[in-house]
């Protein structure tokens, strides 16, 4: 599998950091202090470094060691960074208070009965008006059979948000391929979420 996170590294490398993380970013009018996000599925850190270059502290978790070893090496890792990278997976690790939790294209990995507890973990971790950014996958996403992934229809997906204010609800449905180059219908919700 390490060879297949490694591919799709390297397909993606030098990519920007997502539209997502940016918008969320930009609602911010006042940090705490010290600001602290939390990167789920961090891969080699294509969100976390830009986090990082805007002084914010970062817990970057990702299953894949190799991920965490790029991450840790990239030559644009900001001098004096404060990132905690932890290797586990996200729905079995806790993580202190955070500002942000993001999690682009990552929440979809997580199995359907591991995602309820996930989901309260995200929520319990953020502070009052913190934010959520990230996506998940619509129903038909062509991922959603065939796989362990947790895939919604809008109407659950917009359900999870109650507790927060929607700042960007987007539906993207196109048939494209993956970074890996396979074809693959996409089925996605972008999603930038205030915590009441």
């Amino acid at each position: 599998m390490s060879g297949g996170w490694d591919a799709y590294y390297d397909a993606t490398a030098g990519r920007p950091p997502r539209r997502t993380l940016l918008a969320a970013l930009e609602r911010f009018e006042t940090l705490p202090q010290a600001p602290h996000a939390v990167d789920l599925g961090c891969g080699d850190g294509r969100d976390t470094i830009e986090l990082l270059r805007r002084g914010w502290a970062v817990t970057a978790i990702d299953a894949a060691p190799a991920a965490l070893e790029r991450l840790t090496r990239r030559a644009d890792l900001p001098s004096g960074a404060k990132l905690t990278p932890r290797c586990g997976k996200f729905e079995e690790l806790d993580w202190p208070e955070a500002a942000l939790v993001n999690a682009s294209f990552s929440l979809p990995l997580c199995a359907p009965a591991a995602f309820p507890a996930l989901w309260r973990k995200i929520t319990e971790s953020l502070m009052p008006g913190g934010r959520f950014a990230g996506q998940l996958y619509g129903e038909r996403d062509s991922w959603a059979a065939g796989r362990a992934i947790t895939v919604f229809e809008e109407a659950g997906a917009r359900r999870l948000f109650a507790g927060y204010a929607l700042e960007i609800f987007e539906t993207e449905e196109s048939d494209g391929v993956t970074p890996r180059g396979s074809a693959k219908h996409w089925h996605i919700f972008h999603v930038v979420a205030r915590r009441r």
